[in-house]
């Protein structure tokens, strides 16, 4: 079977209708996998590059959607099993733990993967960012645990990576945070006063105009009031 090809000038480009959503397996043995072993891909969808030459922003493709990178390790120190991650602009910075990824068919383990958040500037005061990566390897990488190095494939080069990168989009609250958008606070002026509440009544003056207010201390005063003007009415 002839191997389809939908890159152009390094960018992936699928005819319309087709979208690539691959499982974390899928990515692993189908893609990863056949790439370390030189073999044939399902179909040429992810580009080669170095991923930790670049910012994120600055790699090819479409920003607001998923890419994927096949990517090689270079290693921090020479005599170390870490991985350099740093770029022009900052660096990738683990998160978590490595997950497993198990074979559905075989149930044996195949693959890790890694989950990295880009921090903006030097460490350890670098700024964090919304970009995401997740790295996928096979067992038996330089980062894997040393007793998966022997699967019987001595031919497999085992510095290839696959790389998924994507900006994490902010919920509601989280935006809401960000903008520092701050909601009316409502005071309670009127308080309690010897057990009596300070009632607000409108009343009317002689000029006519309207919006003055007339505060009553208490209900004492208002039955004093009330007699009086009942009284007046009588006479």
């Amino acid at each position: 079977m002839e191997n389809l090809t939908f890159l152009k000038n390094g960018v992936p480009r699928l005819p319309p209708g087709f979208r690539f959503h691959p499982t974390d397996e899928e990515l692993v043995l189908q893609y990863l996998m056949k790439k370390a072993l030189s073999s044939p891909l399902p179909a040429a969808v992810i580009p080669d590059a170095d991923v930790c030459r670049f910012d994120p922003w600055d790699l090819p493709g479409d920003l607001e959607r998923e890419r994927y990178f096949f990517s090689t390790r270079e290693a921090k120190y020479s005599n170390g099993r870490r991985s350099n991650r740093a770029t022009g602009s900052g660096y990738w910075k683990a998160t978590g733990i490595d997950r497993r990824i198990v074979s559905s068919k075989e149930n044996r383990l195949v693959g890790f993967k890694k989950t990295l958040v880009f921090y903006t500037g030097k460490p350890p005061n670098g700024s964090r960012t919304d970009w995401v990566m997740h790295e996928y390897r096979l067992v038996g990488s330089p980062e894997a645990p040393p007793s998966t190095f022997n699967d019987g494939l001595s031919t497999l080069n085992r510095n290839w990576v696959l790389c998924r990168i994507f900006l994490k989009k902010r919920s509601t609250r989280e935006r809401d945070e960000k903008k520092n958008i701050c909601k009316p606070v409502f005071h309670q002026f009127l308080r309690t006063r010897n057990g009596t509440d300070l009632n607000v009544t409108p009343c009317s003056s002689s000029s006519g105009s309207s919006g003055v207010t007339e505060i009553s201390v208490n209900n004492h005063q208002e039955q004093e009031e009330t007699s009086s003007c009942n009284s007046f009415r009588k006479r």
